[in-house]
């Protein structure tokens, strides 16, 4: 149907007369409002059979070196110290912070690398227990992006656009899949500060809202504090049964309003204070570490047990993943190294090697792994070239950055894509944003080309209007 004639449907009898005696250019005002607005059913979903149930995604803020960590050169040895040719750069565009330097001396990495596993992995000596889980995990070395910024960059790779307003990838799956426990969010998020840049790069809740989609679809973030979720608790002298029959006549107000109106946003509301409920009982238990036993705490590491840490959401992140939350997100502060490079990296290394490993071993124990799709990663690389005194930081670089995916039908031990011998251009199977998006929505059975949501005139996808690809290289 179109934007109007859906509109319209939504309408009781009532309030469609109603509209009429306001005459026919309230109605014409009220379906261009509506328009692009009133969402579409996704169909029958999944489309084909997945390989993974949901997926936690560890979001690396601020774009980790992948020099440093997963794209060895030994090239760089010799070439340490040295001007970086014009023809590696190629005359393509750099940051604000380095544009002006007279120089672009190139930095080798600053620690040793070794070849890990059966695989050979080349994996930096800063990530010892990520290390220790590389049969399992796929390195794909050869991520791509327009952005060189960070709130262009971080919003690109979660929501598909570099533009604020389009739908987070959680969101999608939450609306494509919907939940699997009635008595939590399909979609929840946790943020930590490392100890690397600090205060690292802002995050906003944009970066998980559902944009053009039903509110009811955006992300719920939990907190490391008492209360895990803000206002969640009723106030004093309000007991469960008075909370219960609040809610039902608010409901009903709602619905009277929605009848009217048919506003999808009314009936989004209704159905998020009916979660608020239900979570007033799950939300605490799902944050009572308590019963968790001393061999996890030593698994995550000893941060596992101060709450806001990483090692502390990603222990969350597996109970999360036991009680059915569809898509978990842990937003990690502090890759943005542009100085202290040495000190810096390493320190929000020691943050989340231990705890990211951790977490693949604690769900492949639990028999959760194959299908839990885990992403680790950020919003794009760091440059071969120093910012300032040689070793003394490093810019952005959207060029080609490294990420890993585990679990979910991925192949472990894999690495994909290939970078020159300066970590600075792709010659190898490129893999845009777009197509890591598709590859994550294939995992969970989704055509990223058949799911789409109508919006001011598109069939808005997650991938975008470009062309995308499954990166098939790195699934089973």
């Amino acid at each position: 149907m179109t934007p109007l004639e859906t509109h319209l449907h939504s309408h009781s009898r009532r309030s469609f007369l109603g509209l009429t005696g306001l005459g026919l250019g309230a109605i014409a005002a009220r379906s261009l409002m509506a328009a692009g607005t009133t969402p579409a059913s996704p169909g029958d979903l999944p489309h084909f059979a997945p390989t993974a149930k949901r997926v936690i995604y560890l979001f690396q803020s601020g774009g980790p070196s992948h020099i440093d960590l997963f794209d060895y050169k030994p090239a760089l040895e010799g070439l340490h110290g040295k001007d970086m040719p014009a023809s590696v750069r190629q005359g393509q565009r750099l940051t604000g912070m380095t544009a002006g330097q007279s120089s672009f001396p190139v930095c080798k990495s600053i620690v040793p690398f070794k070849q890990r596993g059966k695989s050979g992995h080349w994996i930096s000596d800063l990530l010892p227990y990520t290390a220790g889980v590389a049969d399992d995990i796929a390195v794909i070395r050869s991520m791509h992006t327009e952005a060189i910024n960070h709130d262009p960059g971080i919003t690109m790779i979660n929501t598909g656009s570099q533009f604020p307003g389009s739908a987070s990838a959680g969101s999608w799956v939450s609306y494509g899949l919907g939940s699997v426990n009635q008595n939590l969010p399909a979609y929840i998020v946790l943020v930590s500060q490392g100890t690397g840049k600090n205060p690292g790069q802002p995050i906003f809740s944009r970066l998980w809202g559902s944009g053009f989609l039903p509110s009811s679809h955006q992300g719920v973030q939990f907190r490391s504090s008492k209360d895990p979720v803000l206002y969640l608790n009723d106030p004093d002298g309000i007991t469960r049964s008075d909370r219960r029959g609040m809610l039902d006549d608010l409901s009903q107000l709602n619905q009277i309003r929605h009848d009217k109106l048919a506003d999808p946003e009314i009936l989004a509301r209704i159905s998020q204070y009916e979660m608020a409920f239900r979570m007033q009982a799950s939300a605490p238990e799902l944050a009572d570490l308590s019963n968790e036993p001393d061999w996890v705490f030593d698994l995550y590491g000893p941060e596992s047990r101060v709450p806001g840490t990483y090692a502390y959401n990603c222990l969350l992140a597996r109970r999360m993943a036991e009680r059915g939350v569809r898509f978990t997100q842990l937003f990690h502060r502090g890759w943005d190294q542009h100085e202290k490079l040495p000190t810096e990296l390493t320190n929000q290394c020691r943050d989340t090697d231990q705890a990211s490993a951790a977490l693949i071993a604690d769900l492949k124990q639990r028999g959760m792994l194959d299908d839990t799709l885990i992403i680790w990663g950020g919003e794009f690389g760091r440059t071969v070239y120093s910012q300032g005194a040689i070793g003394n930081g490093r810019d952005h670089h959207g060029r080609c950055f490294s990420l890993w995916l585990a679990g979910g039908g991925v192949k472990g031990g894999v690495s994909y894509g290939q970078t020159d011998d300066f970590a600075y251009n792709i010659v190898d199977n490129p893999v845009h944003i777009r197509d890591l998006n598709a590859t994550i929505l294939h995992c969970l059975g989704l055509d990223h080309n058949r799911f789409t949501f109508q919006f001011q005139g598109l069939s808005q996808k997650l991938t975008g209007v470009e062309p995308a690809h499954v990166v098939n290289g790195v699934l089973v």
